[in-house]
C-alpha cells in the first residue's frame, strides 16, 4: 500500500476538491465515503461523510490521520477511490485479490485552475458533482457554461438538474458492473443534457467503460447529437432515429433511462428494462392521460369532478401502479423528487434497482392482489399492467 499511501499524502491539500470511495466490499462498515478540504479557525483539515445504511455521518481529521484512514479504508473496505483536485484526477480500483492500480492524469483544464482554490468553508449551501467554475467539455458546447467555467445565468437551473441527475446515478453507481463494459439506453433522449452528463460522469470522471444508446424520434436532434458526440471524441457515446415501442436490442443492457416520454411511451420503456432484466431503471414520467381517461369511482367523484384535481391524481397513481408493478418484478422501488425540466411540474423519478434477494411467493401473491384490487376500485387498466 505505499504507492497508496504516497497518492493520498500528495493529493491531501488545499487543492483537492473531493475523494470518494466506492465498491464496498462491507456495507455494514460503510456503503460510500467522501473527503474534501475544509478551513476551521484557520486551519486546514479533511471533513469526512460516511454513509451507513440511512444515516450520514461527519468528521474532520487532521491531514496524517486522514490519510491514514484512507489507507485502511481501500486495505479492508472499498475497491475503488476516485481523487479530484483542480490540478489533477486519478482513479484507484482494488481487485479481490487485494492488487491496487492507479491511475493518475493532469486535468486537461489544469492550467487555467492554477492559483484558483475551490471553496473551504465548512458549510456550503450546494456541493456539485461537476463543481461550479470548471468548464467541462460538454457543458460549454451546450452553451450551460463559458470557456472559463462560468455557469451562464439563464442556464443555471440546467445546471442544477444536471448535477441533481447525477447524484441519482452516482448512488447506484455500485449496482453497475465494474469487470466489464456498461451498456446503457437512454430512450427519447431529446437535446441530450443529461446524456452527455451521464456518459462524461461515467466515463470520464469515474473512469467506467461504457457504451451509451440515445433514442429519439427527432432526425435533426439526432443529427445534432451525433454531431457533438463526435466532435468531443465520446466514442463510447450514440444517437439513433427511432420510437421506443419498436425498438430491438440484442445485447445486454445494464441500465434503461427514459426522461418525459410522453404518456405511454414510458410504459414502453420500462416494458423494455423488464424484458432486458436491466439493473437499473430511471424513469421521469409525462403527460400521464391514459388513466385520466379511465378512472372512474363512485366514493372519489367529489374530487375527480374538478378537472386538475382529477389529471393530478391520475398522474400520481399512473406512476404509483409503475412503482409497484417494478416491485413485483423484483426491483427494488424509489419515487424520488427531480428538479423541474424545463420548468414543468412533472418532476417525480421513478428509480428501480434490479434486486438480489428472494422475495417469498406469499408476499409477492398478496401485493398483487392488492395492485389487482385498487385497480378494480379505480376501474383503471393501465399500459404497463398489461405489457409486462
Amino acid at each position: 500500500m505505499d504507492e497508496l499511501r504516497e497518492l493520498f499524502q500528495q493529493m491531501l491539500n488545499q487543492d483537492l476538491i473531493q475523494i470518494t470511495l466506492s465498491n464496498t466490499a462491507h456495507r455494514e462498515r460503510a456503503a460510500k465515503v467522501k473527503v474534501r478540504p475544509v478551513m476551521t479557525r484557520e486551519k486546514l483539515v479533511f471533513q469526512e461523510t460516511l454513509y451507513r445504511g440511512t444515516k450520514v455521518y461527519h468528521s474532520n481529521y487532521a491531514k496524517e490521520e486522514m490519510q491514514g484512514r484512507l489507507v485502511d479504508y481501500m486495505t479492508d473496505c472499498f475497491r475503488q477511490a476516485q481523487l479530484n483536485s483542480m490540478t489533477e484526477e486519478a482513479t484507484v480500483l482494488v481487485s479481490r485479490k487485494g492488487k491496487v492500480t492507479v491511475k493518475r492524469r493532469r486535468r486537461p483544464d489544469a492550467g487555467g485552475n492554477e492559483g484558483r482554490l475551490p471553496d473551504l468553508s465548512h458549510n456550503r449551501s450546494k456541493r456539485y458533482v461537476l463543481p461550479e467554475g470548471l468548464p467541462v467539455d460538454f457543458l460549454v458546447e451546450l452553451g450551460v457554461q463559458t470557456p472559463e467555467g462560468r455557469v451562464i445565468n439563464a442556464k443555471y437551473d440546467k445546471f442544477r438538474q444536471i448535477n441533481r441527475y447525477l447524484e441519482f446515478i452516482r448512488d447506484i453507481l455500485d449496482i453497475l458492473p465494474s469487470d466489464r463494459t456498461i451498456r446503457i439506453v437512454d430512450f427519447g433522449c431529446g437535446k441530450s443534457y443529461l446524456t452527455f452528463a451521464m456518459y462524461y460522469y461515467l466515463h470520464q470522471v469515474q473512469q467506467r467503460d461504457i457504451r451509451v444508446m440515445g433514442l429519439d424520434l427527432k432526425a435533426d436532434v439526432i443529427r445534432h447529437c451525433s454531431a457533438l458526440a463526435e466532435k468531443l471524441h465520446y466514442e463510447g457515446l450514440s444517437f439513433q432515429e427511432g420510437d421506443i415501442q419498436s425498438f430491438q436490442e440484442a445485447g445486454q443492457v445494464d441500465m434503461v433511462v427514459s426522461l418525459h416520454a410522453c404518456d405511454r411511451a414510458t410504459d414502453y420503456a420500462l416494458e423494455k428494462a423488464v424484458k432486458w432484466g436491466a439493473s437499473v431503471i430511471m424513469a421521469v414520467p409525462c403527460c400521464q392521460h391514459e388513466l385520466n381517461g379511465q378512472i372512474r369511482c363512485d366514493m372519489l367523484q367529489p374530487l375527480l369532478k374538478y378537472g386538475v384535481i382529477k389529471e393530478r391524481m391520475a398522474a400520481l397513481i399512473t406512476d404509483a401502479l409503475r412503482a409497484n408493478l417494478l416491485e413485483q418484478k423484483g426491483y427494488d422501488t424509489q419515487i424520488l423528487e427531480f428538479i423541474d425540466m424545463e420548468h414543468t411540474p412533472k418532476n417525480l423519478m421513478i428509480r428501480a434497482v434490479k434486486s438480489t434477494a428472494v422475495r417469498p411467493a406469499g408476499r409477492t401473491g398478496m401485493q398483487e392482489d392488492s395492485i389487482c384490487r385498487l385497480m378494480d376500485f379505480l376501474r383503471v387498466n393501465p399500459t404497463l399492467k398489461e405489457l409486462i
